[in-house]
């Protein structure tokens, strides 16, 4: 057998050594291991008209061998595909679950997908059963249904139906279809199923091309949710039951290792947050719940410090500076591991009883012992704000062909600006390094993906000769064996004179200088000078997030701070508010003084009209920029910089 493949049906020879020596298992054996261990312990908590309604690991396990059969009932074939589309829930949950037993692949899609984008998905992976949440999602079913040829029937399970279709079930429904198909024939089904095969579709955002769906093996599951979750410290339910809040979308990879996966392997108690709760309801439901272990994207704890810093921005003089005082210290202490003298550390220990230990109950993380974010960069400021609430964010590395974390830092393993250690059984190399020893970020291990299904090409791509994964990340490995990812090849700038320039380093530095500045995004490939596209922060719409024109609390601090008296973003961008232009100028000069050389430099910059956003089409679903959309849309703007 193969290192990889690009077909479902396909199985693969598992990347097994000295270092990562454990018998493969089958989703269904986790699954029953959990289940002698954990059967009587809460799984799933979601909220009905107000109240908890939790249901056990024994009922968990039932209800997912129900839905299995249903599936079977509807007509699912093997390693075709159950999709689902929806806000994370226990439907969602048992869907995927289910999904697996009866011998098909669970694929998610973005619930902010539109029906083309829903259309490849089902069709590529030849999806046999959809599963979506509410009308809005099966509207876009409707629409492509006579598009899809595999496509056998559909399940709603939060609205009820408004009008009968043929094929068209309710989640209740749905879950008695199967009830005359025998225990054997589903154990039959259950017993074929090898560690090497595919269970498991996630679709790689595509912030270039096409979406690819990644496949990946039951043993990348399972291995994964033992291995690296243990390397993040995450407990099993014997010695402590973690709870967490599951609310980032499950089509990602990080979400669906992280809450579904890990949470059946180690007995974990996942509540489920409303589906508005990067809209704000989050912190309601992390302040009742009081997880033990919270994930976040870096967007996620941006919000929360964002949060936060408008709150402050509103209270009194006393307040203000008390908090600050409390945070200085505990950044201090988290910064500078050596000793402070006792006197020191007896008023850190006080402001963190006083001031911060209010501000963690405050945002539902009194109970919290490991902070991780994931996804994506996390920049300085947001870094340092958390550590000054004595708050440590484990940052973790990977991505969707690494069935997510790859790399984890955790209570033991950590440094400032890094993401941990490869995960114990897992390889990390770089390659064709440069002088200051930055190379492309290449993985190996149990973790590693099948192939993309049905693209050869793209598969043969991301691996080499020897089997491993070249990440098109670049990246850099400390004399312990820390690794710091430096950015995306792909989003290198390579200037008109032949120069590399890293553009987050520079945006990261701007967005820190300039606290007015949401989205920072340099431009300069193949171009002479750099030159910058600037957005403002402004506040979101509750019903749609979507930026609006006012400017958020800190922003208008930071105008008034400056002598400008203004509210919106469109003020300022018509009238070139002589104030704010001339303090991004100067924050921008400031920026320039400490450039590595001349070519990092920012020789020009305009601030655009509205804040970027994933319905505008400048951010991909987990608030990734999509550097070659903004300068599609933009292109009259950056074409101006840059005119003789």
């Amino acid at each position: 057998e193969s290192l990889w493949t690009s077909f479902a049906d396909g199985s693969v020879r598992l990347r097994i050594d000295n270092s990562c020596p454990q018998t493969p298992i089958t989703v269904h054996q986790m699954f029953k291991e959990s289940l002698e261990k954990y059967g009587s312990l809460n799984a799933l908590a979601s909220k009905k008209n107000g109240k908890w309604e939790k249901i056990t690991f024994s009922e968990y396990y039932c209800l997912s061998r129900k839905a299995a059969k249903s599936f079977l009932k509807l007509g699912l074939e093997r390693f075709h595909s159950v999709a689902i589309l929806g806000f994370n829930s226990p439907e969602w949950f048992i869907s995927a679950v289910g999904a697996v037993f009866a011998g098909g692949i669970v694929t998610g899609i973005y619930t902010t997908n539109s029906p083309e984008a829903c259309h490849y998905i089902a069709h590529d992976s030849k999806t046999n059963i959809m599963v979506v949440e509410n009308q809005k999602q099966l509207e876009k079913i409707m629409q492509i249904w006579n598009r899809l040829p595999y496509l056998k029937a559909v399940v709603l399970y939060k609205d009820s139906i408004p009008e009968r279709h043929p094929n068209l079930y309710t989640m209740e429904e749905f879950l008695e279809l199967g009830a005359d198909i025998p225990d054997a024939t589903l154990d039959y089904i259950i017993n074929s199923q090898k560690p090497n095969q595919c269970c498991v579709l996630i679709y790689t955002s595509g912030t270039t091309g096409k979406p690819k769906g990644a496949m990946l093996s039951h043993d990348n599951i399972t291995w994964t949710s033992a291995h690296c979750s243990r390397a993040g410290d995450m407990q099993p339910a014997e010695v402590q039951q973690e709870s967490i809040v599951s609310y980032l979308p499950l089509s990602h990879i990080a979400a669906q290792i992280y809450d579904l996966w890990t949470g059946i392997k180690w007995g974990e108690q996942v509540y489920f947050a409303e589906p508005d709760a990067l809209k704000g309801s989050l912190i309601d439901t992390l302040k009742e719940v009081q997880p033990t272990s919270h994930m976040g994207v870096p967007r996620v704890w941006e919000k929360i410090m964002e949060k936060l810093k408008d709150a402050s921005a509103q209270s009194g003089f006393m307040k203000k500076k008390i908090l600050s005082w409390a945070m200085s210290l505990s950044l201090e202490r988290n910064l500078n591991c050596s000793s402070s003298s006792d006197l020191k550390q007896f008023w850190t220990r006080l402001a963190d009883y006083l001031v911060l230990a209010k501000i963690r109950n405050a945002l539902g993380f009194s109970s919290c012992q490991k902070h991780f974010s994931g996804a994506a960069p996390l920049n300085t400021e947001t870094l340092y704000f958390f550590l000054g609430l004595n708050i440590t964010l484990y940052e973790a590395y990977g991505m969707s062909e690494t069935t997510g974390p790859h790399c984890l830092s955790g209570p033991y393993i950590y440094r400032q600006h890094s993401c941990g250690k490869p995960v114990p059984g897992c390889k990390v190399k770089l390659v064709d390094e440069d002088t200051e020893g930055n190379g492309e970020i290449c993985f190996w291990g149990r973790t590693v993906f099948m192939g993309y299904l049905n693209m050869e090409d793209k598969t043969k791509e991301v691996f080499d000769e020897d089997g491993w994964l070249h990440s098109g990340d670049l990246g850099k490995l400390d004399k312990d064996g820390f690794l710091y990812v430096t950015g995306r090849i792909k989003d290198l700038i390579i200037t008109a004179g032949g120069e590399n320039v890293p553009p987050i380093p520079i945006e990261d530095a701007v967005k820190k200088e300039l606290p007015i500045i949401s989205n920072a995004m340099v431009i300069g490939d193949k171009k002479k000078f750099l030159s910058m596209l600037l957005t403002l922060k402004s506040v979101l719409d509750p019903d749609t997030s979507d930026p609006t024109d006012i400017l958020t609390e800190q922003a208008r601090d930071f105008c008034q701070k400056i002598g400008s008296k203004a509210t919106k973003v469109s003020e300022i961008v018509a009238t070139r508010d002589q104030a704010i232009y001339q303090a991004i100028q100067e924050g921008i000069n400031k920026v320039n003084m400490n450039a590595t050389n001349r070519v990092h430099c920012i020789q020009k910059w305009i601030v655009l009209p509205r804040d970027f956003s994933i319905s505008g089409g400048e951010l991909g679903p987990t608030m990734k920029l999509k550097r070659l959309t903004v300068l599609e849309k933009y292109r009259n703007e950056v074409d101006s910089f840059y005119e003789e």
